[in-house]
């Protein structure tokens, strides 16, 4: 079809997530046809992020600089949002209601994918509160059986500080019909009503 350089980058882009083979053809063929617009900055972009981007020792976020520019910033609030992955964190941020700092586990307890306490990020968690100055730890993982069970684990291993151990609330979605929503999400509605 087209040489052996684009069936490497179609097949590149088709390991990303969301994107399959046809998807990745899509992209590749207009990055191809604007070179100097699309092509050459989208690999400066991607050779500068490769040799810049690092994880932060503090929180396990992505930046050019560590510490991060969240764990960095000596305005936020003395409470620690506790999330799966960067991406939680990013979509916390995108949504300007959180001004605390963060931990990344980089997972959560999952028996069947073999996945313990021991692969989650939680030494440098218990650390940070044992430096102090941290009043909160909001548990925001997933309503999943693993995130259940993950918040379980770490709030058994945060009752020793002297910190307030919060969950983020879950239940009916805004423009959420009832009539639709399962049983589990509108019973953790009701018990968790304000």
């Amino acid at each position: 079809m087209g040489g052996a350089e684009l069936e490497n980058l179609i097949g590149l882009f088709s390991r990303l997530p969301g994107l399959g083979p046809r998807s990745a053809r899509r992209i590749v063929l207009k990055l191809l046809r604007e070179k100097e617009h699309g092509l050459m900055p989208l690999a400066d972009a991607l050779r500068a992020a490769a040799s810049s981007v690092r994880t932060c020792t503090v929180c396990g976020n992505l930046d050019s600089s560590d510490p991060c520019a969240i764990c960095a910033e000596p305005l936020r609030e003395l409470r620690i949002c506790v999330v799966e992955n960067v991406a939680d964190l990013w979509a916390l941020e995108r949504a300007h209601v959180y001004r605390g700092k963060y931990h990344i586990l980089g997972g959560t307890l999952s028996a069947l994918s073999g996945r313990g306490p021991q692969d989650l990020a939680v030494a440098p968690l218990l650390k940070r509160l044992e430096e102090g100055g941290i009043e909160e730890i909001i548990l925001a993982l997933p309503a999943t059986v693993e995130g259940a069970a993950t918040a379980h684990y770490l709030t058994e291993r945060l009752r020793r500080f002297s910190v307030l151990i919060s969950r983020l609330a879950q239940g009916v979605p805004i423009g959420g019909a009832i009539e639709i929503l399962d049983e589990g999400t509108l019973a953790t509605a009701l018990r968790g009503r304000t």
